[in-house]
């Protein structure tokens, strides 16, 4: 493989000049182009409104042979030109750079049996875990003759080693105007860490959720930070700047909430240390304001935590049980009205629902033993009791949270196609419309949305008056649920069939949802980033102050991340491909 890659990046800066110099066009003809702008720009025209777009392979702005292999040097060789994981399944990668022969039969084995995997994925220089916004072209096949292309995959990443790595791949990326992507694990639900025609970073080798609750465990006694409820995400990337949820967030708040000091590279190239007392704007902008969007991480520090004895307990009900709707939704009503009841006592609960069966994996007590998680949920498994439901349940108990974790909380999927969004239920909304947001989750069901639970209670662990400690949007302090939505589609469906997609997702299985919940909010790392108004949704009342902050540290738009601060002038037009903005 490794062969491959040197041959791929050899044949890059070969093409590069003929490429610069063909520059192509569109159906739509070419806007005239103002005379020595200010920037490298490419400027288009699309669907009757010129635009001035980023620079991309065969556009006369695109970096040379000398200034790519001048980079390669400066990043000590750790730039590569990209192809999808599922080439080694194709004869020929009909690349943006030309074309090259790929087949390898044993790789192709490996990468089909490890597509499903999150790690696989992770481990990957390019791919994100969902392949919908790769638009799908070159997924692992047992047709090796059929047509494999870029897609929307990045064209070039650096696999960056360390911190003056990512400071060259943003000053090369600034200089020239390209589209910048920062990767760390590629566990992304929004297409954040692919996009077409980029140059990527690829940071993922400074660190990993694993690597740092294993280093917190091993202390004497055992500490625990907060990370996401998956193992494979990243704690210095996306997670806080999204503000970061996960099974201990109802006792301690968000990661953002126990971050420390981040030391960072701005749009600019400057290596800075953030913490409340230095760049504390900054510091403030980069605990929920928005992932790719102020900085990259480069490290990060965080409070940690006793680890303590921990129980939990699962609870299954499906076709096995009932066959009847009508007991099932009146089952889950029953569970749904207690998220109020479990935050309160402190619980995490995860759950998968559709529309004849429900999945809770676990109920977590963090510091609780079983008799008292067990007192917990009487009241709901009498409930369940009182309607003559039958349900399958086990309760576990371990000597610290950390075995509890690596047990109980069962591994995700990867690979997939999908669109995803999301919604946080207010305590209140669930107080007084507990039916109404049951009635817009089986109609989500219905409509065929995959739909992921989460309860709890960001507020509850982290006193009032350090919540604007960090940007992460206030209503997200008066919540005790999270879903997440899951609208399956291909990424090389047809246009039409895509924009049917987002249609259900934003105005069917979501509207359902902000509307029985207007007390709730949408968290930026799992919602539909297309949703209207996406501004307030994601940031409340934080967003004027972010959307200035962003103006502040990165004015020319070095980074990207769909609607993050500062966005709203950006489009991907031509077919969600190139990053553009509209101009008069």
């Amino acid at each position: 493989m490794k062969s491959l890659i040197s041959s791929l990046l050899t044949a890059a800066l070969l093409l590069t000049q003929h490429l610069t110099a063909s520059a192509q066009t569109d159906t739509d003809t070419l806007a005239n182009s103002p005379p020595s702008p200010p920037q490298k720009w490419t400027y288009r025209k699309w669907n009757g409104s010129n635009y001035a777009c980023k620079c991309y392979a065969g556009d006369a702005c695109w970096p040379n042979t000398s200034q790519w292999s001048q980079l390669n040097s400066t990043v000590g060789g750790n730039l590569r030109v990209t192809t999808p994981p599922g080439a080694p399944c194709y004869n020929t990668f009909q690349g943006p750079l030309g074309n090259v022969s790929t087949y390898n039969a044993a790789q192709c084995t490996s990468v089909t049996a490890g597509f499903p995997s999150e790690q696989f994925q992770i481990d990957l220089p390019i791919a994100g875990l969902w392949s919908y916004f790769t638009n799908d072209t070159c997924r692992p096949t047992t047709s090796r003759t059929d047509t494999c292309t870029l897609g929307h995959y990045p064209v070039l990443v650096i696999m960056a080693k360390t911190t003056g790595h990512i400071q060259a791949g943003i000053n090369f990326a600034r200089d020239n105007n390209l589209r910048l992507i920062i990767r760390n694990t590629g566990h992304d639900f929004l297409g954040r860490s692919v996009g077409w025609g980029a140059l990527v970073i690829n940071t993922h080798s400074f660190q990993d959720a694993i690597t740092a609750l294993n280093k917190a465990h091993a202390l004497t006694p055992p500490k625990i930070m907060i990370t996401g409820e998956c193992a494979t995400v990243g704690v210095a990337g996306g997670l806080p700047q999204g503000g970061g949820h996960g099974p201990w967030t109802t006792l301690k708040g968000f990661l953002a909430d126990t971050a420390l000091e981040f030391e960072v590279i701005t749009a600019d190239g400057q290596l800075l240390t953030t913490n409340a007392n230095t760049n504390s704007d900054l510091f403030w902008a980069l605990r929920g304001g928005g992932p790719a969007a102020f900085a990259v991480i480069v490290s990060a520090s965080y409070k940690t935590f006793d680890d303590v004895p921990s129980t939990g307990t699962t609870l299954n009900i499906n076709t096995a049980h009932t066959t009847n709707s009508t007991l099932f939704w009146q089952a889950f009503t029953a569970f749904h009205g207690y998220s109020n009841y479990f935050t309160e006592k402190g619980l995490y609960v995860y759950y998968e629902v559709g529309t004849t069966s429900l999945h809770v994996q676990p109920f977590l007590a963090i510091g609780k033993n079983v008799a008292q998680l067990q007192a917990i949920l009487k009241p709901l498994f009498d409930d369940l009791d009182a309607m003559g439901l039958m349900y399958d349940t086990t309760t576990k108990t371990y000597s610290t949270y950390y075995d509890l974790y690596f047990d109980m909380f069962e591994g995700e999927m990867a690979g997939n196609s999908a669109l995803t969004g999301g919604w946080t239920m207010g305590k209140a909304d669930v107080a007084n419309n507990n039916a109404g947001i049951v009635s817009a989750l089986r109609n989500a069901a219905n409509n065929g949305a995959i739909l992921v639970g989460h309860m709890w209670n960001a507020g509850q662990g982290v006193p009032a008056s350090e919540w604007n400690n960090t940007s992460v949007n206030p209503k997200l302090r008066q919540v005790s649920e999270k879903i997440i939505t899951v609208v399956i589609v291909s990424g090389n469906a047809p246009l039409s069939m895509k924009a049917a997609a987002q249609q259900k997702l934003t105005y069917v299985v979501d509207a359902g949802l902000r509307a029985a919940a207007p007390n709730g909010a949408a968290y930026i790392n799992e919602a539909d980033p297309h949703q209207p108004n996406w501004q307030q949704a994601f940031w409340g009342t934080n967003y004027p102050a972010l959307l200035k902050l962003r103006q502040k540290w990165d004015p020319a738009g070095v980074f990207y991340a769909v609607s993050t601060p500062g966005t709203e002038n950006w489009e991907q037009i031509e077919w969600e491909t190139r990053l553009c903005k509209k101009v008069q």
